[in-house]
């Protein structure tokens, strides 16, 4: 708001005190704010609100998997600062638009250490990151919609050397993959600079996703150039040892701790424990199931087979399933009671998972109970038998295939509905 002065935000205080603590990080119990001044269309302040001389948490570290078994990443500093506004290129008109709707939201910025060597690196730290931000509700880290946003700085350097590489830094990167291709393509860019006797600038580069490649878009500057100054209108910030153990205490449940319960107290594989954990929406939806139906083992099944393979039709993230564990519950129950059989409740479940319909009313509503009335499924099998002499000739000369397609065409008949397990007592019985 023009003329207005800024006020610290509370809340941004206490995620940033929850990630830093999350993440290892030495806390600063007196920590301050500087501006940052430079000119750019999306900050028509021309300076920002950031933390240069005293961040609220230094020298952290998070573990992350690789190829190679476990490293740890160096977390340099977390900082507090406001963000700018979004500048939006349009290619085809040849012109930069500017949304300032975000202008002065607080975020937190993490700067790691050079630690990582290999996009496979870079995305596994990242990975990691978002899933504790999720997990502590800072954030929840959407990188398409701007809620997690990364830079890459990246160098090259001659194997056996101990110094860095001049660096780049890379923006406009709003996808794992897109992070991964940026990393790539700035690194054969650099190697073949070098390998030509060229030098490597210190600047800024726009990553084109489509054209997957980068160009440059001003010249990189230090923090000299900012002229930082500390913020005249911020007190510093004073965070006292009863504060940090609040945020401590408040602390939930993190995937690593999660997935090792889950394995105790659901007895779960490590697979599946690992697979409902790689998502906090996905645990959530998991843990409400099975709160209702005490099924842990069916609740797993039906999240990682038939709600992944959905979410890879429609292209979805887990955090964009919204259907009522309750009617998963459900679903659960009317297959445990052999109300529905496992072919009719995977179609329910596509409704569930796309309308959120509730399965006992929709099953009642299409008529989708099993039958399991014996005479009325001898009669559909007798039939199927008087269709088929042939498949009832092959059975008889040791072809068990042929019960098979007898059982297959009675299901088939029954538009799915029929008891399977009953079904291949009468084929059985009546072929033999």
């Amino acid at each position: 708001m023009p003329g207005s002065l800024p006020v610290l935000n509370r809340q941004v205080v206490e995620y940033a005190l929850a990630v830093g603590l999350a993440t290892n990080c030495q806390v600063n119990r007196f920590c301050k704010f500087d501006r940052k001044n430079y000119f750019y269309p999306d900050n028509p302040q021309n300076y920002q609100i950031s933390q240069l001389y005293l961040p609220i948490c230094r020298h952290g570290w998070v573990e992350i998997e690789t190829a190679a078994g476990s490293k740890k990443v160096g977390i340099h500093e977390i900082h507090m600062e406001e963000d700018a506004g979004k500048l939006i290129h349009d290619e085809w008109e040849d012109c930069s638009l500017v949304d300032y709707n975000r202008s002065g939201v607080p975020l937190i910025e993490i700067v790691s250490e050079p630690d990582m060597r290999s996009a496979q690196e870079v995305i596994a730290y990242l990975e990691k990151l978002r899933l504790i931000i999720q997990y502590l509700g800072a954030s929840d880290c959407k990188l398409q919609e701007g809620s997690m946003r990364a830079d890459v700085n990246l160098s090259v350097r001659e194997a056996g050397a101990s110094e860095l590489g001049t660096r780049t830094e890379m923006k406009n990167l709003n996808s794992f993959k897109a992070i991964a291709r940026a990393i790539e393509g700035e690194t054969k860019r650099q190697i073949e600079l070098l390998e030509e006797g060229r030098k490597i600038v210190q600047e800024t580069r726009r990553w084109d996703d489509n054209k997957e490649s980068s160009k440059a878009m001003r010249s990189k500057e230090d923090a000299q150039d900012y002229r930082y100054f500390p913020d005249p209108d911020l007190p510093p910030v004073v965070i006292s040892d009863q504060w940090i153990a609040d945020i401590k205490a408040r602390q939930p449940e993190l995937r690593t701790e999660k997935a090792a319960r889950y394995m105790e107290e659901y007895r779960l594989p490590r697979y599946d424990a690992e697979i409902l954990t790689g998502s906090k929406h996905m645990a959530d939806m998991f843990e409400e199931t099975v709160g209702l139906c005490k099924k842990p083992k069916e609740a797993s099944n039906w999240l990682m087979t038939e709600a992944m393979r959905l979410l890879k039709e429609h292209e979805m993230d887990e955090e964009d399933m919204n259907f009522s564990p309750a009617h998963l519950a459900s679903l659960i129950e009317l297959v445990e009671k052999n109300v529905v059989n496992r072919t009719v409740a995977k179609t329910v479940f596509e409704e569930i998972f796309s309308r959120d319909v509730d399965p006992v009313k929709y099953v009642e509503e299409k008529g989708l109970k099993v039958v399991n009335d014996e005479e009325a499924l001898r009669s559909a099998v007798e039939q199927i038998i008087a269709e088929n002499p042939q498949s009832v000739e092959d059975y008889r000369n040791g072809k068990e295939r042929a019960m098979g397609f007898i059982v297959g065409r009675t299901m088939r008949a029954m538009k799915g509905k029929a008891d399977p397990g009953l079904v291949n007592k009468l084929v059985k019985e009546l072929l033999s």
